[in-house]
């Protein structure tokens, strides 16, 4: 499923979402429950920024509120959003400008609680644009002409490589972007399949210690303590389970504020999911966990899509947001 869902545009899971829209995500529940307690179907992708939930699930503050998380692996926002639409997760984990891009289609989402932010420090951040070592491309200029993998295209991290590459006074239109999943990152710049990767950790991480070189970041380029991803359901899961909604509102926030006071327990849940070493966990830059989302942030992701002309029409941030 991860390897069918990472192959698809988003273009084209945007269309099955809505072709499947009416089924399973109005559903009573949309979840099982046993004992008091209801499962719920979480998309997520396996990278450090979603370390909160597991390590929320590890402590027990899922279940102290009556939940049992079933985690299910993809490789971006633009693959869990039509799962999430069609009632095959009651929740997901997406880029906000994924969700933006999918309500600008007609998609109807609802994003419940934050997810994670950039550190908002250059060079110092969980997520950049590397090159190999001996590579010709010095700056985010460079990267006009050039292949540059993305986890998924059109979403936050092509959206925030477009901007650093305007910012250094490129044209973002010249850039060829390749999507491939985070974890397979690493192999493909380190085999030549494209020019520059914008990962994020542990990814990032990885390619460093494989030789690879910093050029630009992306996500400090976008806007100041960015907001970079959020959970989300449908509107309609929203609607017609809202005391779930809450639950997991409440457990995940959290699970959030613990994983932004414990590093070290962060570096330790994400081997749980991931296959990075220890040796490699120990390095990673972490990002922040902040309470609640940067507004002013997303209104500039949503600015830049128009700039950039993947909307359709402008996202409705007041009906999206919390």
């Amino acid at each position: 499923m991860r390897r069918l869902l990472a192959g698809l545009t988003t273009g084209a899971l945007l269309l099955a979402a809505t072709a499947c829209g009416s089924s399973g995500g109005g559903s009573s529940s949309g979840s099982t429950s046993s004992g008091g307690i209801t499962t719920v179907k979480v998309g997520l992708i396996p990278i450090v920024d979603v370390a909160p939930l597991y390590l929320g699930e590890k402590k027990g503050f899922y279940e102290k509120q009556g939940l049992k998380l079933s985690p299910t692996l993809a490789a971006g926002g633009a693959a869990i959003v039509p799962a999430v639409a069609s009632g095959q997760y009651q929740f997901g984990f997406s880029n906000v400008f994924s969700l933006m891009l999918a309500q600008s289609n007609g998609v109807s989402l609802k994003a419940i609680s934050n997810g994670v932010a950039s550190t908002g420090v250059q060079g110092k951040d969980f997520g950049a644009t590397l090159v190999k070592k001996d590579s010709s491309i010095k700056s985010a200029k460079d990267l006009e002409g050039k292949k540059v993998a993305v986890n998924t295209l059109k979403n936050v991290v092509e959206l925030s490589v477009r901007e650093s590459v305007k910012k250094a006074g490129g044209d973002p239109d010249k850039v060829k972007f390749v999507e491939i999943p985070f974890d397979q990152m690493p192999v493909a710049l380190d085999k030549g399949q494209v020019d520059a990767a914008m990962a994020v950790e542990p990814a990032l991480t990885t390619i460093k210690d494989q030789g690879g070189r910093e050029i630009s970041s992306p996500l400090v380029d976008v806007a100041p303590d960015l907001t970079v991803a959020m959970y989300f359901t449908s509107t309609q899961y929203a609607q017609k389970n809202p005391a779930v909604v809450k639950k997991f509102r409440t457990a995940t926030a959290e699970s959030l504020a613990y994983a932004d006071a414990h590093p070290d327990e962060v570096r330790q849940i994400v081997a749980t999911y991931t296959k990075v070493p220890a040796s490699v966990l120990a390095k990673v830059t972490l990002p922040k966990w902040p309470a609640g989302a940067n507004r002013a942030s997303i209104e500039t992701q949503a600015k830049l899509g128009q700039e950039f002309g993947f909307f359709k029409k402008a996202p409705d941030l007041d009906t999206l947001l919390p």
